[in-house]
């Protein structure tokens, strides 16, 4: 009877002054936007495409300098210019490392910002991850950059349309970590959450029929100023 009464107490130490403060305390920095944002994007002619799987909490300025800090550099726009020298880097073996990357759409809108971290010598293979910045700020005046992170492994035919584009490797939790491991490296990280359960579909297919595959988790990192 004494350790049934005592097992009672503790449970309810525990809960009441542990579990339910910390989960207050998890609510109340919660970036308001992780609750409405979308979380696969598409591609322009409607089709799905890669999955939503980091979100940056930072002012724009902050988090400029501190993908550059972590060796991401920012993707060049579309133009003639830049189209003609990604394929002149892909058949000569040429280096580009800020090449451009397609357009993808979060909620009807193009990405805001893009960055990528070259592989060898060549545009073939690549990190490469786009944001789309969140229209919410929490109380510190911050949005949240939602972002899909993949990575480029060849160059080849869409299985999809039949156009030249990038094929993505399937494991996007892996280019998940990555990005996240050289975020670490620059000591600006102030707070790294994990939110379980974002995707509830962990497997899908790309806009160029690239197959991908998840554990479901957005991994949320906060930059100070």
């Amino acid at each position: 009877m004494l350790w049934g009464l005592l097992f009672v107490v503790g449970t309810y130490l525990v809960i009441a002054y542990l579990l339910i403060p910390w989960g207050w305390k998890f609510y109340a920095r919660r970036h308001p936007a992780l609750d409405s944002t979308p979380n696969i994007t598409y591609t322009s002619d409607k089709h799905p495409g890669d999955p939503i799987n980091v979100a940056i909490i930072a002012h724009e300025d902050d988090f400029k300098r501190t993908m550059l800090k972590a060796g991401w550099f920012p993707a060049d726009p579309i133009t003639l210019k830049s189209c003609l020298e990604i394929a002149a880097g892909t058949l000569l073996h040429r280096p580009y490392d800020d090449a451009p990357v397609s357009a993808l759409f979060l909620d009807g809108r193009k990405q805001d910002l893009a960055f990528e971290q070259p592989v060898g010598h060549d545009p073939r293979q690549r990190h490469h991850v786009r944001f789309w910045k969140s229209p919410e700020v929490d109380d510190a005046g911050r949005p949240a950059w939602f972002g899909s992170a993949t990575y480029d492994r060849r160059v080849g035919l869409s299985h999809t349309t039949g156009e030249i584009t990038h094929h993505i490797a399937a494991d996007v939790d892996a280019e998940r970590d990555h990005l996240f491991a050289d975020l670490k490296l620059t000591d600006k990280l102030v707070d790294i959450q994990v939110i379980p359960g974002f995707h509830k579909v962990l497997t899908g297919r790309n806009g160029g029929g690239d197959p991908w595959h998840t554990d479901g988790d957005l991994d949320v990192g906060t930059i100070e100023r």
